[in-house]
């Protein structure tokens, strides 16, 4: 019978090992995690500046097409004048 409750000691000695060995292990992947979501963040908000960025850069290259064009037709105007 001493044996049984030795045996039962050990067993519950081992699940209580086992179950810091899972707590630590919880807490490094939530630490993990953290990081990862801190990244995305930083992630999201780069991503968000480059494409205003691409987007007013769009935007001034059409214009500079509209300008080119109205300069082109000014020049054949004035070459047709001569």
């Amino acid at each position: 019978m001493e044996q049984k409750v030795i045996n039962l000691d050990q067993k519950a000695d081992n699940l209580e090992q086992k179950t810091d060995s899972l707590n630590k292990g919880q807490k490094e992947i939530r630490k993990s995690l953290e990081s990862v979501i801190e990244q995305t963040a930083t992630l999201t908000e780069f991503r968000e500046e480059i494409n205003a960025k691409v987007d007013r850069i769009i935007e001034e290259l059409n214009t500079l097409e509209i300008v080119t064009s109205k300069n082109w037709h000014d020049i054949a105007k004035l070459k047709s004048v001569r």
